[in-house]
């Protein structure tokens, strides 16, 4: 069965990459396009697995479609940006501006550094399955930028046990510490099953 991710996001398309191998295929690769898809749920999980499902209906039954949703939670601000993380500054916000809304809301309050956490909820529909798993990394966020590596809000984000941000950490660290890492561990041996499963049929 072919693995499908449901993303056009280059940096999650990289990390699963490393999880899954180069078989994973993404969207465009095999649809030819990014579609529109409505992320209307109220968590992440409905949200994975909404982009989960439309993808699975348009490329049928001989496919494994993996999709994520996650994002970051900030306690002080009520839980934002949470599921709205990709768009925080608005529809087409680049992560850039998503960053610094995030960090002109922590200066607003005169807040230098705030517990915050990454939540990844994995949905993965196929083989006549829909299922979902989530990965948890807590830390906390900061007003001020570090490093240049990772994406989205890794800049501002220093991890538990860590004095450096994810901006500022290897790549290595990062890929055995996140959220999306954690909930990989655990979808890849139910993608290992059903592909056990689809080769005794």
């Amino acid at each position: 069965m072919k693995l499908v991710l449901a993303s056009g996001n280059r940096g999650k398309l990289r990390e699963f990459r490393e999880a899954f191998g180069q078989e994973l295929l993404s969207m465009d690769e095999v649809l030819g396009e990014e579609p529109v898809i409505v992320e209307d749920a109220p968590d992440f999980a409905g949200n994975a697995l909404i982009k989960a499902r439309t993808i699975a209906e348009r490329l049928g039954p001989d496919v494994i479609v993996i999709a994520d949703d996650s994002g970051i939670s900030v306690p002080l601000l009520d839980g934002a940006p949470g599921i709205y993380s990709a768009r925080y500054a608005g529809e087409g916000a680049s992560d850039r501006e998503n960053l610094l809304k995030l960090v002109g809301e922590l200066k607003k309050r005169g807040v230098k550094r705030t517990p915050a956490y990454y939540t990844a909820a994995i949905a993965l529909v196929g083989g006549g399955i829909e299922q979902v798993v989530h990965g948890w990394m807590h830390g906390e966020v900061i007003d001020e930028p570090r490093g240049k590596k990772g994406f989205g809000y890794d800049p501002i984000f220093i991890p538990e046990g860590y004095d450096r941000t994810l901006g500022e950490l290897d790549e290595s660290i990062k890929a055995k510490i996140s959220h999306r890492a954690k909930a990989i561990g655990l979808a890849r041996p139910l993608i290992g099953l059903l592909q056990r499963k689809e080769e005794r049929r």
